[in-house]
């Protein structure tokens, strides 16, 4: 069944990385911090042509090293289940976990405007890297060229998400102020 909303409107959560098995599962690795979603999963959104999505049926999760074997709904071979290698997992945004006040998921963050305090404009948040640091970072693309910006409280002042703009301290005027503090 062909789904009417749009792929790009979804949340990812995971990515088929093969077949497992000669009855049709597949082994999935999650995108998020939420793996635990995977076991009560009942569907999720693959790819369709023309940028339109299709709804997979979850008939069985369970954990196998670190990532997740699916049973999809219809897929009973090792030939179907190849069809499924590479594609990610999505989900609508109203079945997500509220999370605390604060914190954002990485999508809300792609694409808003980041402004200094002054207003001074650099850019749109691009991307987000996962450093295994305290702190992801955000890779910010302006005018004046690419600038990270680590997600922490002593960089990020304000996060609108209504108003689409963030409101950061850059790195530069952080490391100014504690070599002019000593």
């Amino acid at each position: 069944m062909t789904g009417s909303r749009r792929f790009a409107d979804l949340v990812a959560i995971g990515r088929i990385v093969r077949p497992q098995g000669r009855k049709g599962e597949v082994v999935a690795e999650a995108l998020s911090d939420r793996p635990d979603r995977f076991p009560g999963l009942r569907s999720a959104y693959v790819p369709a042509p023309g940028g339109g999505s299709r709804r997979v049926e979850v008939a069985s999760c369970w954990p196998h090293k670190r990532r997740f074997v699916l049973k999809l709904e219809g897929v009973d071979s090792i030939d179907e289940a190849e069809a499924y290698r590479g594609l990610e997992l999505r989900i609508g945004e109203e079945e997500l976990q509220p999370l605390p006040e604060g914190s954002y998921y990485h999508h809300q963050l792609r694409g808003l405007r980041v402004e200094e305090a002054s207003g001074r404009g650099l850019g749109t948040v691009d991307d987000i890297l996962v450093t295994g640091g305290e702190a992801v970072v955000l890779v910010v693309r302006g005018e004046a060229g690419e600038s990270l910006i680590p997600l922490a409280t002593p960089f990020v002042k304000q996060v609108d998400l209504a108003a689409g703009r963030m409101v950061v301290t850059p790195l530069e005027e952080r490391v100014a102020g504690a070599r002019s503090a000593r």
